[in-house]
């Protein structure tokens, strides 16, 4: 009888994810109905009784009532307020709403009431959202850069105070001869607390200017700018919605520039966490590899070894690249040569290797700009991740067990 193949790290990960997130939504449907059910079953009650009580004072029938009260909720989606307020549908509020769009924040507290709108919308949305993701990732990457070049002269820095670098030590050709700096990445966990303090000291910036110009309590103020910057949108606060405020351009120009920069920090914090969440998964999946079958246990341990030399365990591979450092570094064998000067398994188990290949190799490595010795295997162009995870794959240091 055919025996089915075993799920490889990839879909394992994937669904070992999707059991963890079913889990996870579980648990917070579960949290959130015992918080919430009461109080909409109290506030419920409570309508009811104020419903009846006005009927019976003005002498008005439930059901007339009730039709007013339809009325009055088909205005309010339509924008209609009782108290004054700002222009829906004027440059600035059309603008306040494209931009909630195309960042898919979506507050849901105007939407276009025409065919022509609504049919329009789908066409600009398509084409904004997409402009609006790639901008994310081009911030993503220069952010990361950016923290990555701190990181890095802050690392150096501390390498020279210890003595392990010389005090004329440069970036460049100075760096021959050096191995401390070989490479070297930022740490995944040093920039998600980086990130960590920036977000929440942007948060509580915003947070203090809405509660002193929206009237709202410094909690609801926090909440709104998770919300939003989150790109969640529910709309039960809406910033800048009031006629008129004191310095009103001072603070629709503060208010564009908060949500700006809270969004596209949010973003990137949220692709940093993803990456930690992914190595939990691949210790999880370690913890549970082969514990049925002592023997394929066995033979995994074996080929863990990095740089084990073993007799007959000849590859039968020919075409090797050299690619810049990173390229595989998301998850298969770019990640074990990645910061390593020459991997000596592949480079005795392979006698097709050109002597010019080598001493590429040894010059660049030697001169801190460290190559990928890789083996050509069946990968598409997509091996090395699409996207916001693969941008942090490639700038950022593996925190994977195997490094």
């Amino acid at each position: 009888r055919r025996r089915l193949a075993p799920l490889n790290e990839d879909n394992g990960r994937f669904l070992l994810l999707a059991a963890l997130i079913a889990a996870y939504l579980s648990a917070g449907a579960t949290v959130f109905s015992a918080l919430e059910s009461p109080s909409e079953a109290e506030a419920q009650l409570r309508w009811n009784r104020t419903l009846h009580n006005f009927s019976r004072i003005f002498n008005i029938s439930l059901p007339e009532l009730r039709a007013f009260l339809r009325s009055y909720e088909a205005a309010m989606a339509a924008g209609i307020r009782v108290d004054a307020l700002r222009p829906r549908w004027d440059f600035p509020g059309a603008f306040y709403f494209v931009s909630t769009v195309v960042s898919t924040i979506g507050f849901g507290m105007t939407t276009p009431a025409t065919v022509a709108g609504k049919v329009f919308l789908i066409v600009y949305g398509l084409f904004g959202c997409a402009g609006t993701i790639l901008f994310f990732n081009l911030f993503l990457e220069r952010i990361i850069s950016l923290l990555a070049f701190i990181m890095k002269a802050c690392h150096e820095r501390q390498l020279q105070r210890s003595g392990l670098l010389p005090p004329s030590f440069r970036r460049g050709p100075a760096m021959s001869g050096v191995g401390s700096l070989v490479g070297w990445k930022p740490s995944v966990y040093h920039v998600l607390l980086i990130l960590g303090i920036f977000a929440l000291a942007l948060s509580c910036c915003a947070s203090a200017m809405y509660t002193a110009v929206e009237g709202w309590n410094y909690v609801d103020s926090l909440y709104y700018c998770f919300v939003t910057f989150s790109t969640i949108g529910f709309g039960d606060l809406v910033s800048s919605q009031n006629a008129a405020y004191q310095n009103q351009g001072l603070y629709r120009f503060g208010n564009f520039v908060f949500i700006f920069m809270g969004v596209c920090c949010i973003y990137s914090l949220f692709n940093v966490i993803s990456i930690v969440i992914k190595q939990v998964l691949n210790w999880v999946l370690k913890k549970f590899e082969c514990r049925c079958c002592p023997k394929c246990h066995k033979s995994s341990t074996r080929l863990s070894r990095r740089n084990a030399i073993t007799p007959g365990a000849r590859l039968r591979r020919h075409n090797i690249s050299v690619d810049t450092d990173g390229q595989y570094d998301s998850d298969t064998e770019g990640r074990r040569l990645s910061g390593e000067m020459i991997s000596m398994r592949e480079l005795t188990a392979s006698n097709k290797v050109s002597l010019a290949i080598l001493q590429k190799q040894l010059s660049e490595t030697a001169n801190g700009y460290p190559r990928n010795v890789c083996i050509n295997t069946r990968q598409n162009g997509f091996s090395a991740g699409v996207g916001a995870l693969a941008i942090m794959n490639n700038r950022l240091a593996e925190t994977s067990d195997s490094r």
